[in-house]
């Protein structure tokens, strides 16, 4: 598209005469330019008054550029010639359009010459173009002609779009000439205009075109701000941010830090500037960038130098985090600045600016000669870093380099930083050297308001007579340092974005052994990743972990907001058909699955676990870790401690118990004055209530907030909680399986008064803090629900909470580490989420909500990405088979937490179906019947009954169902097509072989591809039962849909709890059924798919801040007891390494 453009070109008359030289010049102008100088008479005297810029008495040559030239990419530097143009400018010399001229009067040849100059450019032919002006100046004034630049000395730049009015050109002449031209024009052809060059020339008197940096960087400044508008077009959340730091005063620092949110907000970048007293201390600046540093929606962090001399500079920046240094003087960006073939993040702003000067104008730097003058770490040691990675030749003087002339009149290049003003002489440089000052130094001067001006170290007068290119100070290379820390800022956004998406896992190989090896040899025999590699592997940020050693950690719950606008990964729940005391492998499968989908299949996959309990670790089933090529490591990390969860839980649900047993004995022993002001006692003169207490005094109605006000009843409300000990439903927790604390009596000391009362201990992972843990969804949830836990009733039939006891807040302190999700890894190097661990007998047997939750958002994809080719997965686990976890999943995990998975894997195996055909039983330790080793498929269709119950309960949810029969080493190819054929009867999407626990992650490839094709069929979410009905209405629901049942039949006890929980308000929580997970009925003996039974509930249970009830079909031990050959027996140490060994 034709642009008007502007050319002004200008030249005064010389006072001697031409020269053969001279005349050789004037015969390679273009015809118009010939004529003006051949008309025109030599003269002695000549005025300055039409000079452009600061012009003095001395001449300059005219020189001329047709209308219709075109400067194309056929441009290239040409040999610099003080005798005129080269050869490539007779390339331009193309006829000029018409014009139309208005002369000045003038006198002599003079005014001869300029109308001969009009007469002749008039008559050049022209296709198109506009009509352009020629104004001849009076017989007294030179004649001024110019050029935007010149094309001996600079090649066009393949993407420059600036006026070509930012540079012109003079040059000396002995020719006197005598006329003013002003040519517009809007020719097509003529594109040399078009381009980025911003550079020009005002003072007649100098040789060199100046390098125009305020027009450069207002040019960046606009394609920046194009450049975020559009890219906020398809992301809204791209908005470049920087917060610049400023301590003190100075007012050279406030000046620029102005400069810099001026030119932030004409580019469209946020800006703000955080302002500090120069009296705070490094410590409290080094929070200050820690918090800037971990904050998402902040992409740059510019320290404004210099601080107070208490701070260390270097600390500071120091500290700024790399992918925020958009000053690119950090530690590693000017380390690998500095590295041969490094690659820095940001380059610091000044020497960026500066070899985007020389860019634009088209000066080539491979094998050219350049001298730094200068050594700083601000400008001289980063530019010369630069020049170097540019291919020159670079040598870095400073002002006590001897000989220092010498370096300079051997230089192509220079690049002044020596912070000394007007330093450099223009004698001390090469003919035709490219000068970029860099200096800013303020010299008195009395004509100025301010009393001084601002120069650079370059003496520019004597400079630019000798310097082909050269940049003035001010407008030169400092509006490019703010031009470029805002390209940098822009850079750190576009870089925050790209790297959101690069999360991909680098599986560790496994090394398979046959046969298979133990468990714990396994894990020892794999040489983990380091657990923060395993964090930026799947985009957790630094800041957002915390390591527990080298292989576990937890993760900042403030994820969840920086990743809330991704949508969620997939979401799949593995299940069982009802097991056997052996196990039929949900946790291997969980692990192999994921292996498959993270390491094979190119998914990222989180594998979500529950923590294991102690108990069992030592006691009869082992660990939960998985098994074989499928499993957690470090096996024995996961199987014990971890980061003290559970040790946590058991701090809290004790600390409560203790508790409820000092209130009962203090209010026993003191009257209701001694007893409330004990509770609100004075301190500092004054008496207050305790933050929990509020929560009371809303409760009881009493809406005072001073003590004191209080009245004798309002007392008595308030202080006495009346506890029947009767109904005291809390107790002791331990993580050990301890058969002879299920019954205990406390209170029996003397000093206790007689106030004693049965009661026992319960396994800590059956601890109603252990199911809060996994039902919260945020720190806030979980101080709420643990507040609101019911512990007991008063006499007078109210509802004793947690809160009531004072104890809601202490609890949470002691839990606020726990709710943080653990991360891990599987064999293969996938990652894995670790967290609370419910007892599933009677609780729900689910990892956490939180842990999926962030699973599901570093899984999940950006809005602009392809969600069905990108997504990757979340495979949890349910606790025992489908008919006990999965539908505690569905309709007390998933009402709580919204999420509603993709996919349901039912975990079969050969062996299990065949004891629901009618198999012998199967005992822990007891060799195994001959019909598990040997092939009947009578017995396996048979017992197949029970697969086919568990594949239409995980149906009626309304989500697909995928079977993953888990091979052993006897399952012949004819059982592996019966249990196939079976489930693809009952409704199943596949039914699909998996050997992960022999294989690992190769295993299970076959059965992550039919995962992810079932996760793409539709879903529709239905729950076994609503909120709005009965108690017994929806423990029935359960029983009849689920089990399989005729009828539910509720004990006295369990009537009278229920009547209970609905006069106090809890009549509509979840449900939660207790019973054996041998059986889809109550009892254990009933095996395959029974029917027509009645299930008894004797007790119904309350947990009011999980927000279930759970009724007891059996009687289920709260606490396991030890076996004859307890699992401890197998575990020790190895002194020498510190390695735990018999784990299983």
């Amino acid at each position: 598209m034709a642009r008007r453009q502007a050319l002004h070109v200008s030249a005064t008359a010389a006072a001697r005469p031409a020269s053969t030289v001279q005349s050789r010049r004037a015969a390679r102008l273009p015809p118009a330019a010939r004529i003006v100088a051949e008309a025109a008479p030599t003269s002695t005297s000549t005025s300055a008054s039409t000079c452009t810029g600061s012009q003095t008495p001395r001449q300059q040559t005219a020189r001329t550029l047709p209308e219709s030239s075109s400067l194309g990419d056929g441009w290239t530097s040409g040999r610099r010639s003080r005798s005129g143009f080269s050869d490539a400018a007779a390339r331009i010399a193309q006829p000029t359009p018409p014009l139309e001229a208005t002369l000045s009067p003038g006198t002599g040849a003079r005014a001869a010459a300029a109308a001969a100059a009009a007469a002749a450019l008039a008559a050049a032919p022209t296709p198109t173009g506009p009509a352009i002006a020629l104004q001849a100046a009076a017989a007294a004034q030179p004649v001024q002609l110019s050029l935007p630049f010149s094309p001996t000395r600079f090649r066009r730049h393949p993407t420059t779009t600036a006026s070509p009015s930012l540079l012109t050109l003079s040059r000396r002449s002995a020719r006197p000439v005598s006329a003013t031209a002003l040519l517009r024009h809007s020719s097509p052809s003529c594109n040399f205009c078009h381009g980025r060059r911003l550079f020009t020339t005002t003072s007649p008197a100098m040789v060199a075109s100046r390098l125009d940096g305020t027009a450069i960087a207002k040019s960046i400044r606009e394609r920046i701000g194009a450049d975020i508008a559009e890219k906020q077009k398809l992301n809204p959340r791209y908005k470049p941010c920087l917060k610049i730091l400023q301590v003190g005063d100075r007012s050279d620092s406030s000046t620029y830090v102005r400069m810099k949110l001026k030119a932030a907000q004409e580019a469209g970048v946020a800006c703000e500037l955080l302002h500090y007293p120069a009296e705070i201390t490094e410590p409290e600046l080094l929070d200050q960038l820690r918090r800037l540093n971990n904050d998402p929606t902040v992409n740059g962090i510019l320290v404004q130098l210099p601080l107070p001399s208490h701070i260390s500079e270097y600390n500071i920046t120091s500290a700024v985090a790399d992918e925020k240094d958009v000053d690119g003087f950090g530690t590693n960006n000017i380390g690998e600045l500095a590295k041969r073939g490094g690659n820095p993040i940001f380059t610091p702003c000044t020497p960026k600016g500066v070899m985007h000067l020389l860019r634009e104008a088209g000066i080539p730097l491979a094998g050219k000669s350049a001298v730094v003058l200068g050594r700083s770490n601000i400008v001289g040691s980063p530019v010369s870093y630069l020049l170097r990675n540019a291919d020159c030749t670079v040598t870095v003087c400073h002002s006590k380099t001897a000989a220092l002339e010498s370096y300079l009149k051997s230089a192509d290049i220079v690049i002044a930083a020596i912070g000394q003003p007007q330093f450099v002489k223009g004698e001390w440089l090469k003919e035709g050297a490219v000068v970029i000052d860099v200096g800013t130094n303020f010299v008195p001067d009395a004509t100025k308001k301010t009393g001084y001006r601002l120069v650079g170290d370059v003496d520019f007068e004597s400079a630019a007579q000798v310097a082909s290119v050269i940049t003035p100070v001010p407008g030169g290379v400092g509006p490019m340092t703010v031009a470029m820390l805002l390209e940098n800022v822009v850079e750190a956004t576009t870089l925050f974005f790209q790297n959101e998406r690069l999360r991909k896992t680098i599986p560790l190989p496994l090394k398979l052994e046959r046969p298979v090896p133990s468990d714990i040899a396994i894990s020892r025999a794999q040489t983990p990743k380091q657990i923060t590699r395993i964090a930026a592997e799947v985009g957790i940020a630094p800041h957002e972990l915390e390591p527990y050693g080298a292989y576990k950690a937890k993760v900042d719950l403030n994820l969840l907001k920086r990743l809330e606008h991704r949508r969620d990964g997939r979401y799949v729940v593995v299940t069982g058909i009802t097991p056997t005391p052996l196990g039929e492998g949900k946790s291997t499968t969980t692990m192999g699955l994921a292996q498959a989908l993270g390491a094979h299949v190119g998914r990222l996959t989180f594998a979500n676990v529950r923590q294991p309990s102690q108990g069992p670790t030592f006691g009869i089933k082992g660990g939960a870790a998985g098994g074989g090529y499928s499993q957690v490591i470090p096996m024995d990390e996961f199987n014990l401690h971890l980061t003290g969860d559970i040790h946590a839980i058991t701090a809290a649900n004790n600390l409560l118990a203790a508790a409820i047993e000092t209130r009962i004995f203090h209010e026993n022993t003191q009257k209701d004055g001694p007893l409330y002001r004990r509770l609100v006692p004075v301190k500092n003169g004054v008496r207050r209530f305790a933050p929990v207490m509020f929560r009371r005094l809303k409760k009881l109605g009493i809406d005072k907030t001073i003590p004191d006000e209080l009245t004798e009843d309002e007392i008595h409300r308030f202080a006495r909680l009346d506890i029947d000990p009767e109904t005291i439903t809390w107790r002791r927790v331990l993580d050990v399986n301890d058969r002879h604390l299920r019954g205990v009596t406390v209170g029996t000391a003397p000093t206790e008064k007689g106030q004693s009362r049965e009661t026992g201990f319960d396994i800590s992972v059956a601890s109603e803090c252990m199911a809060i843990l996994a039902l919260s969804t945020s720190l806030a949830d979980m101080r709420e629900r643990l507040g609101r836990m019911v512990v007991a009733t008063s006499r007078s039939g109210d509802p004793v909470t947690c809160d009531d006891i004072g104890a809601g807040g202490a609890l949470t302190a002691l839990m606020k580490d726990a709710i943080k999700p653990n991360l891990m890894q599987t064999l293969e190097g996938t990652p894995v989420f670790v967290h609370a661990g419910p007892f599933a007998n009677i609780s729900i047997g689910q990892s956490s909500i939180i842990a999926d939750r962030l699973a599901l958002k570093l899984a999940g994809t950006e809005p602009d990405e392809d969600h069905n080719g990108t997504a990757g997965f979340v495979v949890t686990e349910a606790g025992f088979d489908f008919t006990m976890g999965g539908e505690r999943f569905f309709n007390i995990k998933c009402r709580t937490s919204g999420l509603v998975p993709d996919v349901v894997v039912v975990v079969a195996t050969v062996r299990a179906l065949k004891v629901h055909g009618g198999g012998p039983p199967i005992a822990p330790g007891a060799p195994l019947n001959p019909v598990y080793k040997e092939e009947n498929v009578d017995i396996l269709r048979a017992g197949c009954v029970n697969l086919k119950k568990h594949i239409a309960n995980a149906k009626s949810f309304g989500v697909p169902v995928v079977v993953a029969i888990n091979k052993f080493a006897t399952d012949t190819d004819a059982e592996i097509a019966v249990v196939r054929e079976e489930a693809l009867a009952a409704g199943a999407e596949d039914a699909i072989l998996a050997d992960h626990w022999a294989q690992g992650g190769v295993g299970a490839v076959d059965l992550a591809h039919g995962v992810i094709a079932a996760a793409e069929k539709p879903k529709a979410l239905s729950l076994t039962y609503g909120l709005d009905g009965t108690v017994q209405e929806r423990i029935e629901a359960i029983g009849k849909k689920m089990y399989g049942a005729a009828a539910v039949e509720f004990s006295e006890l369990a009537q009278k709890k229920v009547d209970t929980y609905t006069r106090q308000g809890y009549g509509n929580l979840s449900i939660c059924i207790a019973k054996t997970q041998y059986s889809l009925s109550h009892d254990p003996e009933l095996k395959g798919a029974p029917t027509g039974f009645t299930i008894p509930i004797r007790d119904v249970r309350m947990a009011a801040g999980a927000g279930y009830l759970y009724a007891l079909a059996a009687d289920i031990q709260t606490i396991p007891g030890l076996p004859t050959a307890p699992g401890y027996l197998n575990v020790d140490v190895d002194t020498e390494t510190g390695e735990i060994d018999g784990l299983f």
